[in-house]
């Protein structure tokens, strides 16, 4: 990391520090920090993606409400095909201890029309099952899956809209790293619109 990294973000860097990568090939990325495992979503995956989707705590802030089992599925389905034709997206997040499935982190294209600053760059995500939050897996897989996403394609800078009443996702993007660019009306609420640049050396 370079002089002017963020304190924020050396300390999320040191949480990783242990990261090991495995299969790092495009067709299977493995990575695997102190607590978690990170890898491609896969179609077994789908009782628990749905429980995550379908819970309505997972979409609490944007006022969507929880996801039917067919948009489940949909959305399943455009993970996978992030990877197949990007060769990077969303990961499967499981906990080491255990092998439960707590949740989905990582980059994406999402085409969302915002304009060059935004589209051109891979858009972070990160969502962990309610039985799961505030333990800090959000922070710990997201900050893998962005060194991932740097030792893998070099990437510079991300991007990541975040609903501007989410505070345990701000305060997850700030530890990343990210900052406020701007806002942008999104499917009608009002999201935050931050950036994260890696720092040259």
């Amino acid at each position: 990391m370079g002089r002017g990294t963020p304190p924020e973000r050396r300390r999320v860097r040191a949480f990783v520090s242990a990261e090991t990568i495995l299969g790092v090939s495009a067709g299977n990325p493995f990575v695997e920090t102190e607590r978690l495992l990170l890898r491609q979503p896969r179609a077994d995956d789908f009782a628990d993606y749905f429980a995550l989707v379908g819970d309505p705590d997972a979409f609490r802030y944007c006022g969507r409400g929880a996801m039917t089992r067919e948009e489940a599925w949909s959305r399943l389905l455009r993970q996978v095909g992030h990877w197949s034709l990007l060769g990077y997206g969303l990961f499967a997040v499981a906990e080491k201890a255990s092998g439960r499935f707590v949740g989905e982190v990582g980059l994406g294209d999402f085409h969302r029309g915002f304009g060059p600053r935004f589209d051109d760059a891979p858009e972070a995500c990160w969502t962990i099952a309610r039985r799961s939050q505030g333990r800090g897996y959000a922070t710990e897989a997201a900050a893998a899956a962005h060194d991932w996403m740097e030792r893998r394609f070099g990437t510079e800078r991300t991007v990541c809209l975040i609903q501007g009443d989410n505070a345990p996702s701000l305060a997850v993007a700030h530890k990343l790293g990210y900052r406020p660019v701007g806002a942008r009306h999104y499917r009608g609420y009002c999201a935050i619109v931050h950036e994260r640049a890696q720092p040259p050396g």
